[in-house]
């Protein structure tokens, strides 16, 4: 199961995620965020084919793709998303 958490207050509003996602897995939010732009929501985390393109374009790392199966195969089944990440800035 794929999952994209999106930093709505990191986000400028530069959409490049939304442009350039080959699957179409976003669009603008309704709602402005407190820079006063319209950050990318998920609406269609079915197409997400895990490419990460988003994550790589994002200027401002708003955005992770996070895989929980890929996960669990490198860092073992007890551990939970938190740990992994705060691991991963290490």
């Amino acid at each position: 199961m794929v999952e994209i958490e999106v930093d709505e207050e990191m986000c400028k509003g530069c959409n490049l995620c939304i442009k350039f996602c080959p699957q179409n897995v976003f669009e603008p939010a309704e709602e402005l965020n407190k820079k006063g732009v319209f950050p990318p929501r998920v609406v269609r985390i079915e197409r997400c084919v895990k490419c990460r393109l988003c994550e790589l374009i994002c200027p401002d790392f708003a955005l992770a793709v996070i895989d929980e199966e890929e996960e669990e195969d490198i860092h073992g089944s007890g551990r939970n998303k938190e740990s992994i990440r705060a691991q991963s800035t290490v």
